[in-house]
């Protein structure tokens, strides 16, 4: 019988769109989950080694599946553990890290050397887009390209960000699921509401590529899923309105939800989370708050 192995894997959260930047813009956020992965000699299984891990089995049975027909090796039994403080389906990309996890410990575990990138080209295929991909395991801001046809990962552009820039997260406990989310999105879009996204996405960039991050005070909006998302997330919209009256640059929904996120300098970050916060126990909804730095190093073995 061979001796089993054990690979841990540390891998952040992240905020993604970022206002207009749907599916292209990304940011770390210094939340994480340690994913470990222990192989197991015989038959090859797939399984929890705690049954609170049993809602992430099929996202790690097809990660698995992905990786070994990508690289060609044999497949071999483990089991998994996932611990950590990234909130699953609040828009801050648990999934990724579950899936971003399994394959980067099976890389170890089999020797096989892919890249980062490599990772997020697969992490991709799985999520359907590359945002919370590429921030996650390359960490830092990120702008990632897919195919237009096809979907297929690309690449991606990232930079550092300051540690005194914070993102303050708040969320009433309400689950939203990323692909029901995206069916309450229109098929089409008016012609000057895509202009007007596309303005404030290019600008963003520009903003946080250059350091100029006073510039991100009211320049973010967003015409392309916001207005069709916020509506069905009691809170999101006052609470990033509080937040920015409150000090903050500018504020967004944090992928699909229900997270939102306020930009702002760290000395005000107490500051806007109160005011979040209030914003939810006012209207007697239970929340959790935290005010959140970027995390430039991505994924990591732990």
């Amino acid at each position: 019988m061979k001796p089993s192995r054990k690979v841990s894997v540390r891998i952040p959260g992240s905020t993604s769109n970022c206002g207009a930047g749907f599916d292209s813009l990304g940011i770390a956020v210094d939340i994480n989950n340690v994913i470990t992965v222990t192989s197991v000699d015989g038959s090859y299984l797939v399984q929890a080694e705690r049954e609170s891990d049993g809602k992430a089995q099929a996202m790690v049975v097809e990660a698995a599946a992905l990786f070994f027909k990508q690289t060609k090796r044999e497949p071999f039994g483990f089991q998994f553990r996932i611990e950590g403080n990234v909130p699953s389906a609040r828009g801050l990309g648990s999934s990724v890290t579950v899936r971003a996890g399994i394959i980067a410990a099976l890389d170890v575990l089999s020797d096989t050397r892919i890249t980062r990138q490599q990772i997020v080209s697969m992490v991709t295929e799985l999520e359907g887009h590359p945002d919370n991909a590429a921030a996650s395991i390359l960490g830092g801001f990120c702008v990632a390209r897919a195919d237009p046809s096809t979907g297929v990962y690309i690449d991606s552009i990232r930079v550092d960000v300051p540690h005194d820039l914070v993102f303050v997260t708040a969320s009433s406990l309400l689950e939203v699921s990323t692909n029901v989310s995206r069916g309450t999105l229109p098929s089409k879009l008016p012609y000057f509401d895509a202009v007007r996204s596309i303005n404030s996405a290019v600008y963003l960039v520009a903003a946080m590529t250059t350091g100029n991050y006073d510039r991100l005070s009211h320049a973010v909006s967003d015409f392309m899923h916001e207005p069709y998302r916020l509506p069905g997330i009691p809170g999101a919209a006052e609470a990033i309105a509080a937040g920015v009256k409150a000090g903050a640059y500018t504020g967004w929904l944090s992928g699909s939800g229900s997270s939102v996120m306020c930009v702002c300098r760290s000395e005000l970050g107490d500051i806007v989370l109160a005011a979040m916060r209030k914003v939810y126990v006012d209207n007697d909804q239970l929340c959790e708050a935290a005010v959140l730095r970027a995390d430039n190093s991505g994924l990591h073995l732990a």
